[in-house]
This record gives structure tokens, C-alpha cells and sequence, in this order.
């Protein structure tokens, strides 16, 4: 099943965070404390960042504040910045008890920079510091966040991400740019993070989920009020490790323009509904309705439960001048036009592993996003989940019937540079996989035909007993993972790596 556990939302208002434009010297109160990629005071340079513990409201008084992991004591962490072209100078200071990293989630960058610990770098140990320097070569709407097994989850549960833009040379015009980040909380009777991470019975089923889901940490929902015909830009984030979240627009028409940093071919989702897995970030655009008096709404569609109200969006006053078309990004001139897929290497991917599905569960058909060009849909394979042990916790899921790390002595496969690549993930369990491929971007493959979806991604979703098919172009030297964006999943064997020579 997509959805396991119910989602109950708060109902203490909040504020969307809203963007300024980079080039703007003030800013709102609510921006100024978040956006910052100015270096610190005597850091040569660098912008300091500091994980360390915090404090969250995440209950109405009189209820205790939450303990937190963050970046500068904040969840999300600080606003990262930057214009097209420059370069990126963050020092990492672990302020925690234990080791940490920084992975760059999306960008396609320097591999010494990715933030993978024991692949790409040594994990930064308690009251350490790592420089990270790097020119993301693409505009586009990234997050940081660890990236070390098997202590992923546990960081990013408590916590421990926040969100990068690099800006587009011409940004879309738009009246608000607004940052909404979507995160679950498992709270225990006290209103603290459980701690029992990497719970035999979540890592072995549907993963960790909460019950409380935020809207920028603070819980839903969350309303604004703008002059009607506005035109709004909501950069879309889903910070949670394990529940895919299905998003529904209601009251506007949603263009997404760009989908895990990257441009796309601006299309309306189907039923303008998103399926957004864990990590996953979406680009959208709309214009409320001209009318004064108004309501739109974005939707959380529950798994057999009532709609849940995430965002609201009402109009009142006189109705702004006409901004004409919606815009769209200008596709990524660096990204390959065609992929040679008669030329590729062709790589299996067969996942397996996890408890069997509940007696009498249905397996979900696959969601689709964007308006498919040809027909597709080849039948569904019968979900197969191997056998899991509770003696060994780092062995419940396993890639081609091996259960890794990710950062083992031998790549699962190597390419030299320029070699087109094409993965075909089995997924042979009882649940939705998501598969986080580092370094690179890429084309979703339709399933009966030879042609792909019009948008990049840097995950592949697969349905429970179904096989997809993604392309890229291995362009990027250097040795990256491929993991589950389930972290239970990926600290419990799902997960290998690569190599590009």
C-alpha cells in the first residue's frame, strides 16, 4: 500500500516562508532569519553552518517545546542562496554526539563534494569540521541533508536539512515565491521524537512515518490572503523518509514548471494531483482566480481517509493587473537532447526483501504526473518479498540478491564518461520503492514504447510488483550511490554505488 498510517494534522497557523528575489537587500522578517549564504565572521570565506540540537514548537501551548536536530539549531535549516554561476563555500561544524555529513540532494556536482560518507568523504566526527566547495552547475530548487548509513534517518527525523536555490538568471515573474516544506514527526506521549529508530518492524515494512505532518514545521493549515489573479510560484518539498505524499490542487491550475531542480516542459498534473516521494521537490505555478472572496486549496489526498487541508490560499480587494501567460523555465542547455538508447548500457536492478504485504492489501496502480504522449503501462508483475530476518537488521531489502552499505568494495557497475545508461528497477516487495541515483539526472522511460516523460528526475518511483525503466547520460566522474530515499530501507541494505571513469 502507498500509505500505511493515518496523517493528523494540527491546527496551529503558521506563515508560508516567502522568497525574495537574490538580488533584493531587504528582506521580510520571516526570510531574513532562514536565507543566509553570507560567510560568517572569520571563516575565510566560507558560510558556517552548525548541526547541532534546537528546540521546535510543534504543539500549541501549554504543550513543551519539541528537541530538535538542525542546521543552526533550526528546522528546516538556514535558506542557501546563490546566483547561477557562484560558488557555493560551506563549512560544516558538527556540534552533535555523533558523526554526520552534508549530501547535496540533486545537485550534479564535484564528487568529492556529494557528501556520502565512506564513498565520497570520511564522515565528520563529533566537534570536527568539513569544508564543502563547489559551482553547482544548474539554477534549479535543491535540499541538503546527511547522508550517512545507518544514521540517515535517525538525523533526518530529527531534523537535520534544509533547502538550496540556485537561481535561475531570469527568474519567472510572480507576485509570491513561497517555500513550503512538508515533513512527518513520530512524537511520543510527551510530544519528544521517538527515538526508536531503525524499528525492526518499520525498516522491514512501510518505513517510519508520523503522525503529525508540517507545513515548515509548523502543523497545518497553514492560509494566506492575496488581491485576486495573483500569480504564485510554490517551491514544493518533501522532507519525510518514507511516506509518499499525494498532493491535490483545488480552485487554480497548476503548471509545474520543474521537478527535482531541474526545468521541464510546463504541463498540468494529471487530476492536478502530484505524487511526491520522499526527497522529491516540485516547481509550480498558477494564478488564483480573478474574483474577490475566493478559496483554492492544496490537498492532502489520505489513504481512504477525508481530505486534509494543507495550504489556503483566499482573495480579497481588487483584482491585480493582468500578468498574461504563465511563464516557464528555460530548459537546461547542458543536459543532453537525446539519450542513444539503442547504445546504452543496460543495468537490472532487482529489489527484494521487506515483510510480505497484509493478507488481502491491494497492490495500487502506478500514479501518473505529467500527460503521457504515447500509451503505456505494461502488466504488473506479482509482488514476491523475500524472507527478512529480525537477527540481522542490515539485511532486510537487498539489490540483485545483495544486501549493501552502499559504499562496498565493488561498484554495482562501471562506465566511462559520456556512456549513456539505462536502469530497469524490478521492484519484486510488498511496497513502493524510491530510488535516489547521485550525480547525475534522468529520463523516465514510458513502458511500452521508446520514448520518455518530458522532465528530469533524480529518482525513480516504482510501484509495488512493477518494473521501471530510467536513461542518463554518465557524464560525472567519480564513485556514486545509488539508495533507497526510504532511509530505513537504505540502512538496511538497499543501496550500492557506481563508478564513472
Amino acid at each position: 500500500m502507498f500509505f500505511s498510517r493515518r496523517l493528523f494534522l494540527g491546527s496551529l497557523g503558521a506563515s508560508l516562508i516567502s522568497l525574495p528575489a537574490h538580488s533584493e537587500g531587504a528582506q521580510p522578517p520571516e526570510a531574513a532569519a532562514t536565507a543566509s549564504s553570507k560567510p560568517a565572521a572569520g571563516t575565510d570565506g566560507f558560510r558556517l553552518l552548525e548541526a547541532r540540537k534546537g528546540a521546535l514548537r510543534l504543539k500549541p501551548d501549554p504543550a513543551a517545546e519539541t528537541g530538535i536536530w538542525g542546521y543552526d539549531g533550526t528546522v528546516p535549516g538556514p535558506l542557501l542562496r546563490y546566483k547561477k554561476g557562484e560558488e557555493v563555500k560551506i563549512r560544516l561544524a558538527n556540534k552533535l554526539d555523533q558523526p554526520t555529513t552534508i549530501h547535496w540532494h540533486g545537485v550534479r556536482i564535484t564528487n568529492a563534494m556529494d557528501g556520502v560518507a565512506n564513498l565520497t568523504q570520511e564522515p565528520v566526527a563529533p566537534g570536527a569540521s568539513f569544508d564543502y566547495r563547489f559551482t553547482p552547475p544548474d539554477s534549479g530548487f535543491y535540499w541538503y541533508h546527511p547522508d550517512i548509513q545507518p544514521l540517515t534517518g535517525e538525523e533526518l527525523d530529527r531534523g537535520l536539512y534544509g533547502v538550496l536555490i540556485v537561481d535561475e538568471p531570469e527568474p519567472p515573474k510572480v507576485d509570491a515565491d513561497m517555500l513550503v516544506v512538508l515533513d512527518d514527526w513520530k512524537l511520543d506521549d510527551k510530544g519528544s521524537i521517538a527515538a526508536d529508530f531503525q524499528n525492526f518492524n518499520e525498516a522491514a515494512g512501510a518505513g517510519r512515518t508520523g503522525s503529525l505532518l508540517t507545513v515548515n514545521s509548523a502543523p497545518a493549515p497553514i492560509e494566506q490572503t492575496f488581491v485576486p489573479g495573483s500569480r504564485l510560484r510554490l517551491r514544493i518539498l518533501s522532507a519525510v523518509t518514507a511516506r509518499l505524499i499525494i498532493l491535490s490542487f483545488v480552485g487554480v491550475r497548476p503548471q509545474v514548471i520543474g521537478m527535482d531542480g531541474q526545468p521541464c516542459e510546463a504541463f498540468e498534473p494529471v487530476r492536478r494531483t502530484l505524487p511526491t516521494g520522499p526527497g522529491a521537490r516540485f516547481d509550480v505555478i498558477f494564478d488564483l482566480p480573478d474574483e474577490a472572496s475566493t478559496e483554492s486549496n492544496l490537498i492532502l489526498r489520505g489513504d481512504g481517509m477525508p481530505d486534509q487541508t494543507l495550504l489556503t490560499f483566499r482573495t480579497k480587494g481588487d483584482r491585480r493587473a493582468d500578468l498574461g501567460p504563465l511563464p516557464v523555465l528555460m530548459s537546461n542547455p547542458l543536459l543532453p537532447a537525446e539519450i542513444h538508447l539503442e547504445k546504452s548500457t543496460k543495468v537490472e536492478l532487482t529489489i527484494e526483501g521487506g515483510m510480505p504485504p497484509k493478507e488481502g492489501a491491494v497492490s495500487k496502480p502506478a500514479i501518473a504526473v505529467a500527460p503521457k504522449k504515447s500509451v503505456g503501462g505494461a502488466k504488473a508483475a506479482q509482488p514476491a518479498p523475500a524472507p527478512v530476518s529480525a537477527s540481522d537488521p542490515t539485511h532486510l531489502w537487498t539489490v540483485n540478491g545483495v544486501a549493501s552499505d552502499g559504499h562496498g568494495q565493488k561498484p554495482l557497475f562501471s562506465v566511462k564518461r559520456g556512456t549513456a545508461v539505462t536502469l530497469g528497477f524490478t521492484n519484486k516487495t510488498g511496497f513502493f520503492q524510491q530510488i535516489h541515483v547521485h550525480g547525475h539526472v534522468l529520463r523516465l522511460l514510458h513502458d511500452l514504447d521508446d520514448g520518455w516523460e518530458p522532465y528530469w528526475r533524480d529518482a525513480v518511483l516504482i510501484p509495488e510488483g512493477r518494473t521501471k525503466h530510467a536513461a542518463f547520460v554518465a557524464d560525472n566522474p567519480g564513485k556514486w550511490a545509488i539508495e533507497s530515499s526510504i532511509t530505513d530501507r537504505a540502512a538496511s541494505g538497499l543501496a550500492t554505488w557506481f563508478e564513472v571513469t
